[in-house]
């Protein structure tokens, strides 16, 4: 099975601001976020011979809770791949804006996902999509070179998660762009006969979450 997760909380995640592709680190409710996704997966028997992230911090120690990744290699655990295309939106000069005091362009833009363009600057949609589902086609290789019962974690941001999602989902039509998305919130789905099934939401409790 793939997974896929959302970064835990950031201090800006609880300002209320785009990080966009700006790096921040976990905050300590982030670090619990990402242990208690861990423990919820442990209690299951889920653990991971193959870790991918993007190369942004937030991401990284979250994939590093998760999975244990990143440690000794006397641990086991495996090493992470890191990947500019699960990096998030690029929200170009406006990352850092208010969320609850939006720019006029980015309110447009906000309020119908599905109509209107991103502002000048700032990374389409379309064009997020297309780099996830540009990533998620080529680790097929390497997804189906692996042995039954191994698991994959893509550890990744909110809006990139999302545009995954719309890959993944045929006839979605843009309903994941507002759909609420937690810190620590995770899909998973599978590879079938070289296809990637539709992803289901991974439910556990998640503490805490802002933004």
């Amino acid at each position: 099975m793939i997974y896929l997760i959302r970064h835990g909380q950031t201090d800006q995640n609880v300002a209320w601001r785009i990080q966009g592709q700006r790096d921040f680190p976990l905050n300590e409710t982030g670090i619990r976020q990402a242990e208690a996704a861990r423990d919820a997966l442990k209690e299951l028997g889920i653990s991971f011979d193959k870790v991918i992230s993007s190369p942004l911090s937030r991401a990284v120690r979250t994939a590093e809770i998760v999975t244990g990744a990143g440690g000794d290699e006397a641990s086991g655990a495996p090493e992470i791949i890191l990947d500019d295309r699960l990096k998030e939106m690029d929200y170009g000069p406006y990352e850092g804006a208010d969320l609850k005091n939006l720019p006029e362009a980015l309110k447009e833009f906000f309020s119908d996902f599905n109509r209107n363009p991103a502002p000048e600057g700032v990374e389409q949609l379309p064009d997020l999509v297309k780099r996830l589902g540009g990533f998620l086609e080529a680790i097929k290789p390497d997804i189906m070179e692996m042995k039954p019962g191994e698991n994959v974690l893509l550890s990744t941001h909110a809006i990139a998660l999302k545009a995954a999602l719309e890959y993944l989902t045929p006839g979605s039509n843009g309903a994941y762009w507002s759909k609420y998305l937690p810190n620590c919130g995770m899909y998973a789905f599978d590879l079938v006969d070289g296809e990637y099934t539709v992803p289901e939401e991974f439910v556990y409790e998640i503490k805490d979450s802002v933004g």
